[in-house]
């Protein structure tokens, strides 16, 4: 196989959205896998949609999730219309192509129309198979506006010559333009690169999936907290099984979800691409964006939170907040929210809270923190730690009744009706002020 090469070509006409990311990434894993290069262009020969905005927003996009890809001397259509000439006119001095008037249209001004050879065009999907194109009904088909101006079809195929792109890797919603590309290749002398058409991205309803699904700017999902891994991760496995058959291998090999960039692209093959649509589920997002979250060491996540939030975070929360936030939008919005105000010095809370949900009376309520102080004692200040409480306290609280005693360990820790459990709690603000809140509490009461 000579060199791998593969391209990216958005319109800049919209923001870099879940669907183009997936294009993006299933062409630069191909490429990387076969020790290729994938090619970034703009296709702007649309002037009136294409925005600098939009362009700017893919190039973030892709910067952030660390795709990488090469430029062609000129990545715009828009600007190479003397190499599209240079192509064109051949095509019509041949008769392969001519000018003519459009239908309708009594301006004078020409359009280049395709001489249409009306055969089968056949070509072999290396997702489908063997797919095959009665052409006749295209009839003669317009390639440019004007000599100046070439079209999508044209401006494709000439820009897939000029870059040497060995293969397509695009939407299932494009195999029927490849009918159209193969025979202005073939008119052109060009030599046809191969094709793999991936399944389309779908809402969870299987309908075309949509904003309030999920299809916008991946620079919204950076703003949400989420990790370009997981994305990335999680994307990836959208249409594409990097298991195989799981009865030819170990079943935690099978069942392998979770990859870094590097080893999705060490894993990747057309051959495992499906044919059928992909569900994109925003809470499957969340778990992928959970489990590269927790695999984080202690000081690259407080460093990822930190250049989230722009302020530092307690490192003394970051297992915890490892623990319960899915995104770091959540583990930003719970330190801002006061969720861990009980690491201040002091909190506040009425005396009501420590009995609302203990399911017993303030003097059995009273009884049990006073157990819970005295069992507590005996823990070396350094041995202060969810675990050594824990088993301190659990075996109380089991026979008492976990409610009875829990809840208002809780309470007297946190001041909140809503909080980590009384273990963890202990061991965040360490024994000193663990004791010294629950004799706070003995005094409300």
């Amino acid at each position: 196989m000579s060199k791998v090469i593969t391209r990216f070509p958005p319109s800049p006409t919209g923001f870099l959205h879940i669907g183009s990311v997936r294009t993006a990434l299933f062409n630069y894993l191909f490429a990387k896998h076969n020790g290729g290069v994938m090619f970034l262009r703009f296709e702007d020969t649309d002037k009136e949609r294409s925005k600098k905005e939009f362009e700017a927003d893919i190039l973030e996009g892709l910067h952030w999730l660390g795709i990488s890809y090469n430029l062609p001397d000129e990545p715009h259509q828009s600007r190479r219309t003397e190499i599209y000439k240079k192509h064109l006119v051949p095509l019509v001095e041949r008769g392969l192509a001519y000018e003519a008037e459009p239908a309708n249209d009594n301006s004078g001004k020409k359009v280049v129309r395709f001489k249409n050879p009306n055969k089968t065009v056949t070509f072999v999907d290396l997702v489908r198979g063997e797919v095959s194109f009665d052409t006749t009904e295209l009839g003669d088909f317009v390639i440019a506006r004007n000599m100046n101006e070439p079209l999508y079809h044209l401006a494709v195929v000439i820009d897939d010559h000029e870059m040497g792109v060995t293969h397509i890797l695009r939407g299932e919603d494009h195999i029927s333009n490849t009918q159209r590309q193969i025979l202005i290749s073939e008119a052109l002398g060009f030599a046809r690169p191969e094709y793999a058409h991936i399944p389309l991205i779908l809402a969870p309803d299987k309908s075309k999936l949509s904003k309030r699904h999920g299809a916008v700017s991946v620079n919204e999902y950076r703003a949400e907290g989420y990790l370009p891994e997981a994305l990335l991760n999680y994307v990836a496995l959208l249409g594409w099984n990097p298991g195989g058959d799981p009865s030819r291998r170990g079943q935690a090999e099978a069942e392998r979800e979770i990859f870094t960039l590097d080893e999705l692209a060490q894993t990747f093959t057309v051959d495992r691409i499906h044919k059928g649509g992909a569900i994109f589920d925003t809470e499957k997002l969340k778990w992928f964006n959970h489990e590269h979250l927790k695999k984080l060491s202690d000081e690259e996540y407080a460093r990822r939170l930190q250049d989230f939030m722009g302020k530092p975070c307690a490192m003394n929360l970051v297992p915890l907040l490892k623990e319960r936030a899915q995104t770091l939008k959540e583990a930003a919005d719970a330190l801002g929210g006061g969720e861990y105000a009980f690491l201040e010095d002091t909190i506040t809370y009425e005396a009501t809270l420590l009995t609302q949900g203990a399911k017993t009376d303030a003097e059995t309520v009273k009884k049990h923190l006073m157990k819970v102080s005295e069992l507590l004692q005996p823990i070396d200040t350094p041995n202060f730690m969810k675990e050594t409480v824990q088993e301190a306290v659990f075996a109380y609280a089991t026979a008492e009744g976990r409610a009875h005693v829990l809840w208002p360990m809780r309470v007297a820790l946190s001041g909140k009706e809503k909080s980590p459990d009384p273990f963890t709690l202990a061991a965040l603000i360490g024994k000193e002020k663990t004791i010294r809140r629950i004799e706070e509490a003995l005094r409300k009461l």
